[in-house]
């Protein structure tokens, strides 16, 4: 029986890896001169921190100091995400069904992740001590740190509990982690790209939409 689920953030709950995608491919354009589209950055970076993308990035295109890249794009991203930000469809209506515990395991920051939840107003269900971040562990994905700690913390036993993840490096965690991975493919960031990848890096299963999930779990 599944009794605990551990959401990732972007692109489980929040429709956001489709923005940062713009973000990344309108700032790198506009400031650095480099042509990336939409797809290949969701394709290749979607998932990992923006810390590590930049890192990536600047090595790749020579952008220069990576510090000054990271603040002056966090500076020009945050309009686009904080207005354009929208729940993943389907995920309201699935919250509101289930009567399992509920955790977040994140590349992102807790701060950030409150903010999106109060900005899509899912805030309520989620409490925060259950938010589990990249910062309060000593690796981040793929490497499987934030899932055992949200299993040791809670003392949760990892054959009741599921993870909900919609990229490679996510699904990757939560299988060196030993716990089921459900693939979700319903952000708007999946469109046109191939399901496949998450069953290559391991999923249980993949599914399009939180209503098939939820079927899934009472079965």
């Amino acid at each position: 029986m599944i009794k605990n689920i551990i959401f990732d953030y972007d692109g489980v709950i929040v429709d956001s890896e489709i923005l940062a995608g713009k973000a990344f491919t309108r700032y790198l354009k506009k400031y650095k001169n480099v042509d990336l589209s939409e797809d290949e950055f969701i394709n290749y970076y979607s998932g990992n921190k923006t810390i590590d993308v930049i890192k990536i990035l600047s090595k790749k295109y020579d952008l220069g100091d990576e510090n000054d890249f990271f603040s002056n794009f966090l500076n020009f991203a945050n309009p686009i995400i904080t207005d354009e930000l929208e729940p993943v469809e389907g995920i309201r209506d699935f919250l509101q069904q289930i009567s399992q515990k509920r955790f977040i395991g994140s590349n992102n920051l807790k701060t950030r992740i409150m903010t999106g939840l109060k900005k899509v107003v899912l805030q309520d269900y989620f409490n925060e001590e259950n938010i589990y971040t990249f910062d309060m562990v000593a690796n981040p994905k793929p490497e499987p740190d934030v899932f055992l700690k949200v299993i040791e913390e809670n003392k949760i036993k990892k054959d009741e509990t599921i993870i909900i993840e919609d990229s490679v490096i996510g699904t990757i965690a939560g299988v060196k982690a030993g716990i089921k991975v459900i693939g979700l493919t319903a952000g708007k960031h999946w469109k046109n790209r191939p399901k496949k990848s998450l069953l290559d890096a391991g999923a249980y299963k993949v599914f399009t939409k939180y209503l098939d999930i939820l079927e899934f779990i009472k079965n």
